[in-house]
């Protein structure tokens, strides 16, 4: 649709389409709300990410390695790894260009990890087979020959794999071993003892977590209502502001308001 306004559009220049697109139609109130919500949305996820990895290297594995570790201890670990995988963020952010832009970037990546990444615990969440080793197993599998037939094999094999095909390994792959391990597993007819262990541990704590859970699920609901409440506050008077627009930007202001004020009225 923008390719309209501004036919010269090539390259990676038209990544940027959406907002120059936003910055034709949208008043100035309208236009810093949608900038100021996808500049936090990205940046929720990335600390998101980020928390999540650097947890898991403190606690699954540096921990693992040192088990006389301290809290204090762990935490700087977390600390160091934040720092550390934001830095490698950084970089790779940097080099998307070179990689042929942010599109061929996430679809390159969804193709050699979303299937190893995520289907082995999605896969352990309706089977009693599979444990944190198979899990961890299929995905290092997958994820070592995505690698190889995308980085190394054109070089090495003069093979080149389109994004059909990188697809096509990238979830075929991890489904056959795990297939195969669900085949082993039932001739063998055992499970395994962590398993058991879980259906115990969940029928003795099925009634305290309820009620936990409800608590907790209210407060963060009356969180987010004020945080609606807090951004109806802030648009509404940006009505008064704005050269064109100002009673489509006054409507918002005020339907983020009521909807915030009825999320804290729903979780008294």
């Amino acid at each position: 649709i923008y390719r309209v306004i501004a036919p010269s559009l090539e390259g990676l220049a038209d990544e940027g389409a959406y907002l120059l697109m936003c910055k034709e139609v949208l008043p100035v109130g309208l236009l810093g709300l949608m900038l100021g919500g996808m500049v936090f949305a990205t940046s929720s996820s990335v600390n998101t990410t980020l928390n999540i990895s650097a947890g898991v290297l403190a606690n699954d594995l540096y921990k693992k390695w040192f088990p006389q570790t301290t809290d204090r201890q762990l935490v700087n670990v977390g600390k160091l790894s934040t720092v550390g995988l934001g830095l490698l963020t950084i970089v790779v952010a940097l080099m998307v260009p070179r990689f042929g832009g942010i599109v061929e970037v996430v679809m390159s990546l969804a193709a050699l990890t979303g299937g190893a990444m995520f289907l082995p615990p999605l896969w352990a969440l309706f089977s009693k087979f599979q444990t944190g080793k198979t899990a961890l197993g299929v995905t290092l599998i997958s994820l070592l020959i995505n690698a190889f037939f995308k980085f190394l094999a054109p070089q090495l094999l003069d093979i080149q794999l389109d994004r059909t095909a990188e697809m096509m390994l990238g979830v075929g792959l991890p489904v056959s071993l795990l297939v195969l391990i669900e085949i082993y597993s039932s001739i063998k007819k055992t499970e395994p003892q962590a398993y058991l262990d879980y259906q115990n541990q969940m029928k003795a704590q099925e009634s305290t977590a309820v009620l936990h859970d409800e608590a907790g699920n209210k407060r963060g609901a009356k969180v987010i209502g004020l945080g609606v409440v807090a951004t109806g506050l802030l648009v509404f008077p940006l009505s008064f502001m704005a050269a064109t627009g100002a009673f489509l930007v006054a409507g918002m202001g005020v339907l983020v308001l009521v909807l915030g004020t009825f999320i804290i009225y729903r979780n008294r």
